[in-house]
């Protein structure tokens, strides 16, 4: 017996008997319960651990005035019977639980949802409370009960990206005439992906009513843990970059149409997504007010927050959007700077970490509307910022102004320039560039940079953004390090000097959050300033750069500063350098300038570059020292042309010297370098490698017309004359000047003419060896210069030459007269010694050579 009423107790808990026959008169129950037309898939019979059934695929069809979706699916659900209805003969649902349903709430265009008639109907039921006596006759409404479900949002016919995720919620009737609902879900949009929306939890009870509007109820709203940058996108579709948790606390009483409301919102640590603080900011408000269904309208608003010792309290009524009536006023009493201070270090990057400021804000608003009208609203107030004071340590300044009026102002540019009577908004004349929305304008106001004079501002704040125009004369270190305290991009560079500036700053408070962008760009500085004798010390550069004289424009996309008198390593140039903006760090900038000198000594341009000279040979005079990579050129790129008319290199001067240089980070292109050197015209290219250890350096080019003499008064010994003309090839790499002679290797085509080798002669009566004509090739390696294939000509004959010469100018030539040098037995002349002191003998017993005293 015991085994058999096992095996019926399992039957009972496994075994689900079909109920076919009942599928029809369950559905139809549904629908006359919910005034919809319902159909079910399936039934089947339970009986343990309650008698009930299980139903799927449940399906409650719309009422076709608010669309063709169904409003609920489910895909599974369960009733349980109560177990008193059965002794009485008839079927009494106690409970129903939905398992993951779908469903719809769809509100038409005249704002009629539809579960507004589903609840008038439940109201309308008599039917006795869910947890209703034994004894209780009347068929008692159930327990609805959903998991796991979405509730998804309408438009007519249009389904909004809005929804709610994993709702769990509840509904039942408490009482006789009183109903009760629950619910807990997450927000989310269907067209995006969201972390952390947070968790929205409702709790709500209504009466009996003969319609929805006259409904008694009492609700309370919770949206708790929602992330800030979540919720605008939840909201708006966009990350805008904001960071915060936001609670929301919210409680709804009375009837729809004379509803009380109170509203309780809070943030904590609020910041900009790329500023981290370890102080924790609050923001708090509380609102109550009066809510009318039948217009539309709030009436009663009273908000407050509280700000430090001082409140921002708002007052009045306002109708939903498209209403167009609203009559609020908003107040100002004794808003601490040091608050506004704070908001904006979590605001506003890049501001000082220890800014300190004082004041207090007062003021007041008021914006009016009664009706629909093409100018919309009318807002007016003002108020006035007092005993303002900012000043950090770090950037050692301060900024004490006094006191700012400010005004609130809807008027753009075209209205202002018809009536800018308001407020003071002309500064040097020119309008304020202020937005075309609702914004504030501030001042004007005294900027004290370091003049007797202090310069003026004003300028404007909306949602938007911001915006200030600064006219005056400054002090170009008290201007840059109040930037900084602004947190304005500023040249990190120390200088001293005066700026006449005309200056607009402007920026934007809002951005979006992408896989594509990092949102939040950088106010941007544009006008322009007037400088006048600045020395700015570069870091990099061995030397300050003092600047006479320039003029820097500030456009959108690029700094240009123009008619620039300067002086840097010793020389005084004129010209124009062009930086780009915006391109991030100054490495992915690429700098253009034309710059122009009267004369320049190349030792001296490169020790302000940061090289170290040592000492030097007569072969070492056509080169710089450079025994690292200068930090001025490791980052730098820029691109540009070069000309000086005299260009000192130790003992020699180029003249007219003129170059196209590209800088890519330490990686140099010199390109037609032109330059009148020795008499003569030089004209080549080089590249200069400064990121490879140690520098690597290439060059070609031609020489024509070069005096051999002036080339020997340079070496200061006369030992040549005559003119030449050739082509060169050469590599080398050295990071300094013998190193760079040591690896150097290359080769000449040469072509020498009318010239005296002034300490040679082949016989005691001829003299000096004059040279009608002498071409040949030499190639330059392991610091010594080989003569190949040499011919040259004199008044005494014609000769072969070959052999070497090294850079410490000592001599192994041979001479032969034909081309006898490679044949044996012929004549030849050996030159060796060295190029001072030439040592000529003779291999062949029949002529004698001799040194020419």
């Amino acid at each position: 017996m015991v085994t058999a009423a096992v095996v019926i107790l399992l039957g009972l808990f496994l075994v689900r008997p079909g109920a076919a026959r009942l599928k029809v008169r369950i559905a139809n129950s549904i629908s006359l319960a919910v005034a919809r037309r319902a159909e079910v898939g399936a039934v089947h019979i339970r009986f343990l651990p309650q008698p009930g059934f299980d139903l799927e695929n449940l399906v409650i069809y719309e009422d076709p005035a608010f669309g063709a979706e169904p409003m609920l699916r489910a895909p599974e659900v369960t009733a349980v019977v109560r177990l008193t209805s059965l002794a009485r003969g008839r079927l009494d649902i106690s409970r129903l639980e939905l398992t993951e349903p779908s469903l719809n709430l769809v509100r038409r265009a005249d704002g009629r949802w539809n579960l507004e008639a589903l609840l008038e109907r439940t109201e309308q039921t008599p039917l006795a409370p869910t947890a209703k006596s034994k004894s209780e006759p009347r068929p008692g409404f159930p327990y609805i009960e959903a998991s796991s479900g979405r509730i998804n949002f309408k438009a007519g016919q249009e389904k909004k990206p809005y929804a709610l995720l994993n709702a769990d919620f509840a509904l039942w009737q408490e009482s006789e005439d009183t109903w009760g609902v629950r619910l807990k879900a997450e927000p989310l949009r269907t067209d995006m992906s969201l972390n952390d929306a947070g968790l929205l939890r409702m709790n709500g009870t209504w009466r009996r009513a003969g319609s929805l509007r006259e409904t008694p109820l009492q609700f309370s709203l919770e949206w708790d843990r929602a992330q800030l940058g979540q919720l605008t996108k939840l909201v708006t579709g966009n990350d805008k970059g904001w960071r915060g948790e936001v609670r929301l606390d919210a409680t709804l009483s009375g009837i729809p149409a004379a509803m009380r409301v109170a509203v309780d919102a809070s943030m904590q640590d609020f910041r900009r997504y790329d500023i981290s603080s370890s102080e924790g900011l609050r923001l708090a408000a509380h609102c109550d007010g009066r809510y009318s269904s039948v217009e539309a309208m709030v009436h009663e608003i009273s908000c407050s927050a509280p700000v430090g010792n001082g409140t921002i309290t708002l007052h009045g009524d306002a109708g939903l959007p498209g209403v167009h009536r609203v009559d609020l006023a908003m107040k100002l009493e004794s808003v601490p700077m040091s608050a506004v201070a704070q908001l904006a270090r979590r605001a506003k990057k890049n501001l000082p970490p220890d800014l300190v400021s004082a004041g207090n804000i007062d003021g007041s608003f008021t914006v009016e509307e009664a009706g629909a009208s093409p100018v919309g609203p009318e807002f007016q107030g003002r108020g006035e910022i007092t005993d303002l004071r900012l000043q950090s340590a770090i950037t050692k300044v301060e900024f004490a102004p006094g006191s700012i009026p400010f005004v609130l102002s809807a008027e753009g540019p075209r209205a202002r320039a018809a009536a800018p009577g308001k407020l003071a908004r002309l500064v040097d004349g020119r309008i304020l560039p202020a937005p075309d929305e609702l914004h504030v304008e501030y001042g004007p106001f005294p900027v004290a940079l370091g003049r007797p004079v202090p310069a003026q501002a004003l300028g404007w704040v909306a949602r938007s953004g911001y915006g200030m125009v600064i006219v005056g004369d400054g002090e170009v270190s008290r201007t840059l390090r109040l930037a900084s305290l602004l947190g304005l991009p500023a040249v990190s560079a120390s200088a001293e000097g005066g700026a006449e500036m005309k200056l607009m700053i402007a920026g934007l408070w809002v951005g979006n959050i992408s896989d594509s962008s990092s949102g939040f760009s950088l106010p941007k500085v544009t006008g322009t300033v007037q400088l006048h004798s600045v020395r700015a010390a570069v870091r990099g550069v061995n030397g300050p750069i003092e600047i006479s004289s320039a003029e820097l424009q500030l456009l959108p996309d690029e700094a240009r500063m123009e008619k620039l008198i300067a002086l840097a390593g010793d020389a005084h140039w004129t010209g124009s350098v062009t930086l780009p903006r915006g391109c991030g760090m100054p490495g992915a900038c690429l700098v253009r300038f034309d710059l122009n000198s009267e004369e320049a000594g190349m030792s001296q341009l490169s020790k302000w570059l940061g090289s170290r000279p040592n000492q030097r040979r007569w072969y070492q005079v056509l080169t710089t020292e450079e025994p690292k990579t200068p930090a001025f050129l490791e980052n730098l790129r820029a691109s540009g042309k070069v000309s000086i008319g005299h260009l000192r290199i130790h003992d020699l001067v180029a003249d007219r010297v003129s170059a196209s240089l590209d800088l890519e980070r330490g990686k140099l292109k010199i390109s037609e370098l032109r330059a009148d050197v020795l008499g003569g015209k030089q004209r080549g290219d080089w590249q200069v490698d400064f990121r490879a250890t140690p520098p690597v350096y290439t060059g070609s080019g031609t020489l024509t017309g070069i005096s051999l003499g002036q080339m020997a008064s340079v070496m200061h010994d006369p030992w040549i004359s005559g003119t030449a003309e050739g082509t060169y090839q050469v590599a080398a790499s050295g990071a300094d000047s013998t190193t760079f002679w040591e690896s150097a290797a290359g080769g000449l085509q040469f072509n020498v003419r009318d010239g005296i080798l002034s300490h040679i002669s082949l016989a005691s009566d001829e003299g000096p060896l004059r040279v009608t004509h002498w071409q040949g090739r030499a190639r330059l390696r392991d610091g010594k210069i080989q003569i190949e294939n040499g011919k040259l000509v004199s008044t005494g004959g014609t000769y072969e030459i070959g052999g070497s010469a090294s850079l410490e100018r000592v001599l192994d030539l041979k001479l032969a007269r034909g081309t006898d040098l490679k044949r044996a037995g012929s004549p030849v002349y050996s030159i060796t010694g060295t190029v001072a002191e030439p040592r000529v003998a003779l291999t062949s017993p029949v002529t004698q050579a001799q040194l020419k005293p």
